[in-house]
């Protein structure tokens, strides 16, 4: 099992016992960023499910939350930062939890690459509006730099910036969503309800994009070691994190689909429906603030993200997976200051080589990038899960139920990401994070080979050296054996 805190070398240690319940499901809200469904996603999602587009947000919640069971089952026994890498490496081994590990490292890395080029078109849309002209390039350098920053320093300072930003956000759009709900009247959309010219491939083209809008739900459990009572914090941040964001999607697609100006055909093409619907229900001021309330919530995503994938780093250099030194904290804020150093560069460097293509292009790629991490991950804690129970003798016939349900779930998105064939370069993307897999178990091949060789050459050291020393104490102290003396040399006279 995993190694408490108080087991790990001094070096090794983040801050046990730190984090509320509020801090820690910040993480999560800020990974899900609510703010960003409602601003960019419902609209894409809509050119799928038209009418179902409120009942794909629905069952998606139902199924992320069936994964989410599963992921509790580990959470409640084991706190960790390294969340479902630990968790799957606890039910299946080494080898599996190392590609989960490494598929939440793109999972997590390719969300914020794409949160942060958000951040710089948001951002630059609002110092423009004032008269301020700064490049995308360089919000994607200020935008970072912040993030490392907040990183670095404090998981609780993160945490609380985070949990103000997200929840300031959501607040703002909620107010508009009742404003334009109020202005339609209290009554059923019929054709909503009614799913009007609605196919099943429609809804399972638009869910490969609503599971996108909540996955990060789970990352709660990279605080594993730094939260107050984790075996129940986690779990319930996970699950209430999840339940809230479903709500506020449902409600607000409900809302766009049925109050946009110009209805579904003009929603389904529009690139800023907040804005759009704040002038055309006169509140236009409304749509500055929500501009700005997507950027925050784009920053806060950002920060969740590396905070998130440097603990899963950290946990896998303390399992040697890489190098040891990674996996040391900061003497003062115990914070995995090198992997905040190593994962914020990473995702800088990124962005930066994607800079000259269209942002929103750049976004879709590095979103699109990142969920086939999360979908991975997801089967495997799912596959996990049930394993792990039958191992300490829990095991129950629900447990596989749930393990089951998730799977087939999960294959909805994932096939749908593939087939029909999306144009390019979307269709390049699956073979990319094949490729990517592919050399992250290369290199555990190899660094488990240089382990071994290494453990067998101490190993053989060590045991000569105890043999050495037994075969000296033997003589030494054996009745039928003197040990040798040093005769003076002879001297003759």
């Amino acid at each position: 099992m995993e190694k408490t805190e108080a087991e790990l070398p001094i070096k090794h240690q983040l801050k046990s016992n730190y984090l509320s319940f509020s801090e820690t499901i910040a993480q999560s809200f800020a990974n899900i960023a609510p703010t960003l469904t409602p601003a960019l996603s419902i609209p894409l999602v809509a050119a799928s499910a038209g009418d179902g587009t409120w009942l794909v947000y629905l069952v998606s919640m139902i199924g992320l939350s069936i994964v989410g069971k599963n992921i509790t089952v580990f959470a409640k026994r084991v706190a960790t930062p390294g969340a479902l890498y630990t968790y799957v490496k606890e039910g299946l081994g080494s080898f599996w939890g190392f590609g989960t590990g490494w598929a939440m490292m793109a999972a997590y890395l390719g969300t914020a690459m794409a949160v942060l080029v958000g951040f710089s078109i948001f951002a630059q849309l609002l110092a423009t509006s004032i008269g301020i002209h700064i490049p995308e390039v360089l919000w994607l350098i200020i935008g970072i730099s912040l993030v490392w920053y907040l990183a670095y320093k404090d998981i609780r300072l993160s945490a609380k910036i985070a949990l103000i930003m997200e929840f300031g956000s959501v607040g703002l759009i909620v107010i508009l969503g009742l404003v334009v709900f109020f202005a339609h009247g209290i009554h059923l959309d019929t054709n909503q309800i009614a799913l009007k010219n609605v196919s099943f491939s429609g809804l399972a083209l638009g869910m490969v994009l609503t599971v996108f809008s909540y996955v990060g739900f789970e990352s709660s459990a990279t605080l594993g070691r730094e939260s107050k009572n984790p075996h129940r914090t986690i779990p319930r941040a996970v699950r209430i994190s999840l339940m809230v964001a479903g709500i506020f999607f449902i409600s607000l697609s409900y809302i766009e689909v049925m109050g946009f100006p110009g209805g579904l055909s003009a929603l389904e093409k529009s690139s800023s429906p907040l804005n759009q619907m704040a002038t055309a229900y006169n509140v236009p001021w409304f749509g500055l603030l929500t501009d700005f309330g997507a950027t925050i919530s784009l920053f806060s995503c950002t920060l969740a993200s590396v905070n998130a994938g440097s603990r899963i780093l950290f946990s896998m250099s303390q399992d040697q997976h890489f190098h040891n030194n990674i996996g040391i904290s900061h003497s003062v804020n115990k914070t995995p200051h090198i992997a905040v150093n190593i994962t914020s560069g990473i995702v800088l460097v990124a962005t930066l080589l994607l800079s000259n293509t269209q942002a929103l292009n750049a976004y879709g790629y590095f979103g699109t990038y990142a969920t086939y991490g999360f979908i991975f991950a997801y089967i495997m804690i799912s596959i996990a899960a049930p394993l792990f129970l039958k191992s300490i003798n829990e095991l129950k016939a629900k447990n596989i139920i749930n393990s089951s349900l998730s799977i087939i779930f999960l294959l909805i998105p994932l096939v749908g990401s593939v087939y029909p064939v999306p144009s390019a370069p979307y269709n390049l993307l699956p073979y990319l994070f094949l490729v990517y897999m592919a050399g992250g178990y290369s290199w555990y091949l190899y660094s488990n080979r240089k382990t071994n060789k290494d453990t067998l050459l101490l190993t053989n050291t060590n045991l000569e050296s105890s043999l050495t020393q037994d075969t000296i104490g033997i003589m030494a102290d054996s009745p039928m054996i003197d040990p040798p003396t040093i005769e003076p040399p002879f001297i003759q006279e």
